[in-house]
């Protein structure tokens, strides 16, 4: 594709890494020990869902960058969102779809810690296998410490902060959880308008290239975690957990990534701004399906303070 340059600040990206922080830190306010040894308690659908995270998804986004006459920019970019980790509002979705969050916050929890070693590895993995994309990963230089430094810092840090704080202080943390979700989207959602509207000519320009190829690796992405929960037979609360999980990732961490790493791959930021947007409408549409439909099976498993 002809060169796309988008314009991003500085400043942009520091404010995007604060906005990772903030909602990583908010999510994990309630987040306890109880909820990683329920993962070994309780193993099957946390299971499920990370190995979707971190093996199916990737490995069926780079077939499909392979099969499909995808451009490799656009392609780098739907694999790097493939590998990013799940996203902190597939918590808030999970709840109002009527699922079992606690399924939800354990991967969330999980592949967030994961994200330091599993993303920079699953992308570099990946982007090698398809021809296209090696020839252009092999144009950039990447530092893995220096990738790995970045997502310890935006997600595993704040992760443990908040995690700290609800420890030390629940009365707190309980108050302050709601807020920060609300203010994270509210942020999120603010710097991804601007970022369209700073770049609006772009975007159209480029809209028919990116448009389907995120709708496609959502939809699959979706179709994937609930086609693998029905497989494995887990119960409809579960299942709503695991689909959710597996199509909302953190496009923030992707965007910050990009803009670090790959300053001048304006399709891979194409790809991932357009995630983000699209991820929450089609997230919060199945939501609010399922939230009208009373789970089938055992009762629905919510951890205390389900509003997180």
């Amino acid at each position: 594709m002809p060169n796309v340059s988008l314009e991003f600040s500085s400043g942009s990206m520091l404010a995007l890494n604060a906005i990772i922080a903030l909602m990583m830190f908010g999510v994990s306010l309630e987040l306890r020990r109880d909820d990683f040894i329920r993962i070994l308690r309780q193993p099957k659908a946390p299971a499920i869902g990370m190995l979707i995270q971190f093996l199916l998804l990737p490995a069926l986004t780079c077939l499909l960058t392979i099969v499909l006459p995808i451009d490799p920019e656009l392609a780098l970019g739907m694999i790097l969102v493939a590998t990013c980790p799940s996203g902190t509002f597939s918590n808030i979705m999970t709840w109002m779809a009527r699922g079992n969050v606690a399924v939800s916050a354990s991967v969330t929890a999980v592949s967030g810690l994961s994200a330091g070693i599993f993303t920079p590895l699953n992308f570099a993995l990946y982007a090698g296998l398809n021809p296209a994309t090696r020839e252009r990963l092999t144009q950039i230089h990447i530092e893995p410490l220096e990738l790995i430094g970045m997502v310890v810092l935006v997600l595993i840090l704040p992760m443990l902060a908040g995690m700290l704080l609800g420890r030390a202080r629940p009365r707190l943390a309980q108050r302050l959880e709601k807020p920060l979700r609300k203010l994270s989207l509210l942020v999120m959602l603010g710097f991804v308008g601007m970022a369209f509207a700073k770049n609006f000519q772009q975007f159209i320009a480029w809209f028919h290239l990116f448009f389907w190829l995120v709708v496609l690796l959502n939809g699959t992405a979706l179709l994937l975690g609930y086609t693998c929960a029905r497989l494995w037979r887990l119960q409809d609360a579960d299942v709503r957990a695991v689909t959710l999980e597996s199509g909302i990732h953190n496009s923030a961490l992707g965007m910050a990534l990009i803009l670090t790493f790959f300053p001048q791959a304006g399709g891979m930021l194409l790809i991932a701004a357009f995630w983000g947007c699209w991820q929450l409408f089609s997230g919060l549409l199945l939501a609010q399906w399922w939230a009208r439909r009373e789970p089938r099976g055992a009762a629905l498993v919510v951890a205390e303070g389900s509003g997180r």
